[in-house]
């Protein structure tokens, strides 16, 4: 199982390449991610398989229909989360930040990313772990073999996702990140923005909630 970050966008969202036996999958596209994955896959001769979206906002899926024109990636998300996939500018709560983006391209979800589900891609088992308050459809994905943990918004290293956006929500929030905590503790966390951590790490914030 191989592992590339890329930091992009102007909200430096983190998105990673994952791969393994010449499949990979891409966890969030933001902008100007596509550049990066396409020399990324034609550097390792890799099949981008699917795009998984952690959740809906804007600078998460914004490059989604980029990347399924150039590669006919399936896109996935939480069905809750869907619509936004249509119009990621009406996902923009800060007018500041429209500012920063001349084309929001929509996309369309291909099939959704539902609790219990294992995302297969090579050797590699990914299960949807449903993480509602950041927004209603947040998912993490995790790798129980190796222990590796896709966070998303939901989960940061020192902190965890806002709950003040439209469709978030304080007291799911809290029960998603409980849900994560029961994890292994030795799991390593890879968030949506930030630096990567360990559970362990973050068992504090359980305890402030």
């Amino acid at each position: 199982m191989q592992i590339r970050k890329f930091v992009c966008g102007p909200v430096e969202t983190n998105c990673y390449l994952v791969w393994d036996e010449g499949k990979a999958l891409l966890i969030d596209a933001p902008q100007d991610s596509m550049n990066n994955v396409l020399e990324m896959l034609d550097k390792n001769k890799l099949k981008l398989i699917l795009i998984a979206n952690t959740h809906g906002h804007w600078d998460h899926v914004v490059e989604n229909a980029l990347l399924k024109e150039k590669t006919s990636a399936v896109i996935a998300v939480h069905k809750s989360d869907e619509k936004m996939l249509w119009n990621p500018k009406g996902t923009m709560f800060k007018p500041e930040d429209i500012n920063k983006i001349s084309g929001m391209p929509p996309s369309r979800a291909d099939t959704h990313l539902d609790e219990g589900d294992v995302i297969k891609i090579g050797g590699i088992a990914l299960e949807v772990i449903e993480t509602p308050g950041h927004s209603p459809g947040s998912v993490c994905l995790f790798e129980s073999r190796r222990k590796i943990l896709f966070s998303g918004d939901t989960l940061f290293a020192g902190s965890y996702g806002r709950t003040d956006f439209p469709g978030g929500d304080h007291k799911k929030m809290v029960a998603s990140l409980k849900k994560l905590f029961k994890l292994p503790q030795d799991t390593k966390v890879y968030p949506g923005h930030g630096s990567e951590t360990l559970l362990s790490r973050e068992k504090w914030i359980e305890e402030m909630i």
